[in-house]
């Protein structure tokens, strides 16, 4: 008798994790309100170290060696404390959804970066789309809350966004020999660690944080990242990489219904065109035609970062 497949499930899964993360936009909002972006930023992970550690503990998961926990170590200062950190200072003036545009190019750097370091050819369909994400990067800096003046937060979250790429390339050669649930675990409890500098003063704001706040800090760690993280892994076990990845370019749309239903926030015109514009440049950046060999390596690099992370931490 024949074994049937998971059918409609991993697509599912994919929507479903897609949603978690466009939530945590909001939820970064919304927890700013009680908090710094750095106590924030040390309780949302500190929760999402506890929810995978006490997995791992359960599940009796291996531990790496020494040498493979500091590069798990360094890549989780990186990519999940430095980038937490950035995505929280930015997001103290930087809508949800406009937050969520940027953030999205990560593709792009993963490009520049193999362009730099790696000596990988860019076609000039590549570099049409650079311009245009960088464009809209552009306008979406230039478009402040009290009119068009250059916001240096969102600077910050493109900061995050580099952050995230090294993060995702770094940890290829590490995901050949662990599982990503061995890998995340890891790396979200070693930012944990780091954030620790930043525990004075954060008891005293969770004393006098209203529940709603705390709550939402919470669920960031624990939904978004710990769970958001598992449906992921569900449905690229079943799905192409490509195929579930298409979902988040739905991403952005997500978190302007949600942060307008949850925070009453609506982006200003001028920066939902800058968004569209990074939107679009990511899109022509990926645009499917044949590829020399440098550029389906390029294309590699560039699908490590919704392969694997765009992962717990992120969203």
């Amino acid at each position: 008798m024949e074994k049937k497949g998971p059918g409609s499930r991993p697509l599912l899964a994919a929507v479903l994790t897609v949603a978690l993360w466009a939530s945590a936009f909001p939820g970064i909002r919304a927890g700013l309100q009680s908090y710094s972006p750095l106590h924030l930023a040390l309780l949302r992970y500190a929760a999402a170290a506890l929810t995978l550690s006490s997995y791992a503990l359960a599940k009796h998961m291996r531990l790496p060696p020494w040498r493979d926990l500091v590069k798990m170590a360094l890549l989780g200062l990186v990519g999940i404390a430095f980038y937490g950190v950035a995505l929280n200072l930015g997001e103290v003036s930087v809508p949800a959804a406009v937050a969520s545009f940027l953030i999205n190019t990560g593709p792009v750097f993963v490009a520049l970066e193999g362009w730099i370091w790696l000596g990988e050819r860019l076609h000039r369909t590549g570099w049409l789309g650079i311009f245009i994400s960088f464009c809209g990067i552009a306008v979406i800096a230039w478009s402040g809350a009290s009119g068009v003046t250059l916001d240096l937060r969102a600077l910050l979250i493109l900061g995050a966004a580099v952050a995230y790429s090294l993060y995702s390339v770094g940890q290829k050669p590490l995901l050949k020999h662990y599982t990503a649930v061995e890998f995340t675990t890891c790396a979200v409890t070693a930012s944990a660690c780091f954030l620790l500098v930043f525990l004075p003063g954060l008891p005293e704001e969770i004393k006098t944080a209203p529940l709603s706040n705390t709550l939402a800090v919470l669920y960031l760690g624990i939904i978004p990242a710990a769970l958001g993280y598992v449906t992921w892994a569900y449905a690229l076990a079943h799905v192409p990489a490509t195929r579930a990845a298409s979902f988040l370019y739905l991403q952005p749309l997500l978190v302007l219904g949600i942060a307008w239903v949850w925070l009453g926030e609506w982006p200003s015109i001028l920066a939902l065109v800058g968004g569209v514009l990074v939107l679009a440049g990511v899109i022509v950046m990926n645009f499917r035609r044949r590829a020399t060999p440098g550029e389906q390596r390029l294309r590699a690099h560039a699908a490590s970062v919704t392969r694997s992370n765009y992962s717990p931490t992120e969203r």
